[in-house]
């Protein structure tokens, strides 16, 4: 029976080792505020452990607190359309959001961008490109200048996106084709299942509007849908994706597929949308704006919104803070920039896509409706999704003695799960 009962043991002391370490681990804790008249709460959607302790936000809040001469605390956060509601109710202050939530805030609730994350080459966004064959129609009209004509040679090609709702593979250049006539929506204009069929029927049967996991899907797929071009010659193939997608797959150590097909360098894909020689923009799809910084004027002040970015400024001018905002954000930097410059021109493509804000405004509201507060930040972590891009999604709260100490609305169900999700 000892033997057997030192087997049982034996046993149960192998298969704890073999079950991951956060069910084991003891729980990441995060300094409290000793007073909250000067407190300044980051809400982050944290993780029970972190692989790599400069993960840990608490990093970013130790070093806001410095600058800004407050306490931090860490509260945690469950989606980022309770961000928006919070920012609404005056729950909080300051919230990052990816830039279809973002634009959603500012044009239905007034929200504003106070900063904005920086992407890999330092610009706070993207430019929507249609990457093409050097060869294709499309790319000679637009190399003589005729951009009107290489919109309107699109008809009937291949056309290969990022992911159904994607920002710069989807939502800003079919928004701008919508909004100058090249394309008509077709079925509801209300309702964003009308998207689909308006692309393929402009576009063709064969276009790709990949879902996760699958070959095609994000910039990198909408690029090799391009480079393969398995259901034509590659002159038939548009890919929508951003700018730098081109350099960044197929340049300096390019992907397996790159040149396998039509493609012999990256001389041959061609970008219209992408610059001329004088570094203009030849074709205006629009920005794919990074993940803004949104405030409520109405609850944020103006001097506090100085502060925040006078913070910003400073984390963005030494390699230490540099550091932290990597780790943390996986940015390497935060620009200060106005909601009209960091937002404007993505609205006015994205507000044709056919039933774009009421599919936004009804993912919120079934946030709104189906709220819940709780008696403490924790009550709150729940696996929910409004807007992924990469990053973390997260908003700042203030507590002092003239704000609500109500929880902000929260939701337990998935929401926008084919929101703009491109890297």
């Amino acid at each position: 029976m000892n033997r057997n009962l030192t087997a049982l043991s034996l046993m149960t002391l192998l298969l704890a080792a073999c079950i991951p370490g956060c069910l084991f681990s003891s729980e990441v804790t995060y300094s409290q505020c000793s007073d909250d008249d000067n407190c300044l709460k980051i809400a982050f959607e944290v993780k029970e452990e972190y692989q790599n302790t400069d993960e840990n936000p608490q990093k970013l809040a130790d070093r806001l607190g410095e600058l800004m001469d407050q306490e931090v605390e860490i509260y945690p956060v469950s989606s980022a359309a309770a961000t928006i509601e919070a920012l609404r109710f005056g729950n909080a202050d300051i919230g990052f959001l990816d830039g279809g939530a973002a634009w959603l805030s500012w044009n239905e609730y007034g929200l504003e961008v106070a900063a904005a994350e920086q992407k890999a080459d330092g610009r706070a966004y993207y430019h929507a490109v249609a990457w093409v064959h050097k060869d294709s129609d499309m790319a000679q009209a637009s190399m003589e200048g005729n951009i009107t004509e290489a919109l309107t040679l699109m008809k009937g090609k291949i056309s290969c996106h990022t992911s159904a709702l994607g920002s710069s593979g989807m939502l800003l250049p079919m928004g701008y084709l919508i909004n100058n006539s090249y394309m008509d929506v077709v079925g509801d204009a209300n309702e964003i299942d009308s998207l689909h069929d308006t692309v393929t029927n402009h576009f063709s049967e064969d276009s790709s509007i990949p879902d996760s996991g699958t070959p095609y899907y994000r910039y990198i797929g909408s690029l090799r849908c391009l480079a393969e071009h398995t259901l034509g010659d590659a002159t038939d193939y548009i890919s929508f994706a951003k700018d730098p997608t081109v350099p960044d797959y197929c340049g300096d150590d390019p992907q397996d597929w790159c040149f396998e097909g039509d493609f012999t360098s990256t001389e041959d894909f061609y970008p219209i949308g992408g610059y001329k020689e004088n570094g203009e923009v030849n074709t205006p799809f629009g920005k794919a704006p990074s993940h803004p910084v949104m405030y409520n004027p109405d609850v944020f002040t103006a001097a506090e919104v100085q502060a925040l970015q006078d913070a910003f400024t400073t984390m963005s001018s030494n390699d230490a803070d540099l550091a932290i905002l990597d780790d943390v954000l996986s940015t390497p930097g935060m620009t200060i920039i106005d909601t009209e410059s960091h937002l404007g021109s993505y609205g006015d493509a994205i507000g044709d896509v056919p039933g774009i804000t009421a599919y936004f405004n009804s993912k919120i509201s079934k946030t709104s409706s189906s709220s819940s507060s709780s008696d403490t930040p924790w009550g709150l972590i729940v696996p929910s999704v409004l807007i992924v891009a990469g990053g973390a999604v997260f908003y700042f709260v203030r507590v002092n003695g003239t704000k609500t100490e109500e929880a902000a609305p929260s939701t337990h169900e998935e929401v926008l799960e084919e929101a703009p999700i491109e890297e």
